[in-house]
């Protein structure tokens, strides 16, 4: 069984190879699955904002001896009967992180309290913050903002590098489908939404980025000057670029996913880190679907704006004329040899029939003429 590297090679070469841009309505469309299904993900169950986003209180209560989350429920109830149930967590193994709504002063300092007493814990031992409405409103809409102008920037950026259009509209969509996939996991798993998610949501759009880009650059190196040759079409050339570097995408992503998902699990499960949780949920879901769109997506949403391209399409007629003109010649060329063999066989069967002269009388008539140019 051949190495990933003997692969790898196979697929730099030309040996082996995986067709990635002429199956575009294949991937695209599990592609358009996919983000449909994180689009209805997030309009049914929509996201678990933090207290920064949508304002509150904050209570954590530490060295507890018992985690059950049930007695701050409680606790916040005797004090609040009316307010929204709490978001209690756990954090570590001996602190109880409890959310709620905006209490005021007076309400904040009565839930601490009837949580150090169900908890059993000296009042200094809970601690309290409050986070006002507007300001989670601002965090929300800078976030939003920053977004929205990163995808700007790197639309002009990759247009300008590359100069050509549909490389950058083939990379801002693959920047939209990792963005949205990330988002629809997280609605799903039903993580909250930090400012520390959104500093994810940002890395896994750089990290995608630099792994487009990283296609692209192989992509335009092999499709130089193709449109002046007759050998291969556009779109073979991006198919070759692809497999070029599909393994360094695959070898970079597993570098980078496997210190996430140990940060994914220590701050989860072992810590109960929310900031850690938060963050690296954002990278480990973004790196895979960053992977998966800089192989799969943008190749495929190139080659299906590319294969609509007068001078590609032409192009792509001429070379297939000039291979199937390349086989009738070789068709040709076999046919001729294949007739000239019988006839030079039937010659040789005449001559071993005798009715060419025999070696011996050659060689007689041939001395007079030597005899002759000598005299």
């Amino acid at each position: 069984m051949p190495s990933f590297a003997a692969l790898g090679n196979d697929l730099y070469t030309g040996r082996r190879s995986v067709d990635f841009v002429h199956r575009w309505k294949t991937l695209l469309g599990i592609a358009a699955v996919v983000v449909t299904a994180c689009v209805l993900v997030l309009a049914l169950r929509g996201f678990n904002p933090g207290i920064e986003f949508r304002g509150g209180s904050e209570y954590r209560v530490s060295g507890v001896a018992t985690t059950d989350q049930d007695l701050a429920r409680q606790a916040v109830a005797e004090v609040a009967p009316d307010a929204q149930p709490p978001a209690v967590s756990v954090i570590g193994g001996d602190s109880i992180r409890v959310q709620t709504e905006s209490l005021g002063d007076q309400g904040s300092s009565e839930v601490a309290a009837a949580l150090a007493e169900a908890y059993d814990v000296d009042p200094s031992d809970v601690t309290s913050s409050f986070v006002g409405p507007t300001w989670g409103e601002e965090i929300t809409t800078q976030a939003l903002i920053g977004i929205g102008i990163f995808l700007v920037l790197v639309s002009l950026v990759i247009t300008v590098y590359f100069r050509d259009v549909a490389m950058a509209g083939a990379a801002l969509v693959a920047l939209l489908h990792d963005l949205v996939v990330t988002a629809g996991v997280y609605a799903l798993i039903g993580f909250e939404v930090t400012p520390a998610s959104v500093i994810g949501f940002l890395t896994i759009l750089g990290f995608s980025l630099y792994d487009t880009v990283v296609v692209f650059d192989k992509v335009r190196e092999q499709t130089a000057g193709v449109l002046e040759s007759q050998n291969r079409t556009y779109l073979e050339q991006v198919n070759l670029a692809v497999n070029q570097t599909v393994v360094r995408s695959i070898n970079t992503s597993v570098v980078a996913v496997l210190p996430i998902a140990s940060i994914l699990f220590i701050g989860a499960l072992l810590l109960g880190a929310g900031t850690l949780r938060d963050l690296s949920l954002a990278l480990f879901v973004g790196t895979l679907a960053g992977t998966y769109s800089s192989i799969f997506v943008a190749p495929a949403f190139l080659g299906f704006v590319k294969g609509r391209d007068p001078a590609v399409r032409a192009h792509e007629e001429l070379v297939h004329e000039h291979r199937r003109e390349q086989a009738r010649l070789e068709a040709a060329g076999v046919q001729d040899g294949g007739a000239g063999e019988p006839a030079l066989s039937g010659a040789r069967a005449a001559g071993s029939s005798g009715s060419s002269p025999a070696p011996g009388p050659q060689g007689q008539r041939a001395q007079p003429r030597r005899a002759r140019r000598r005299g």
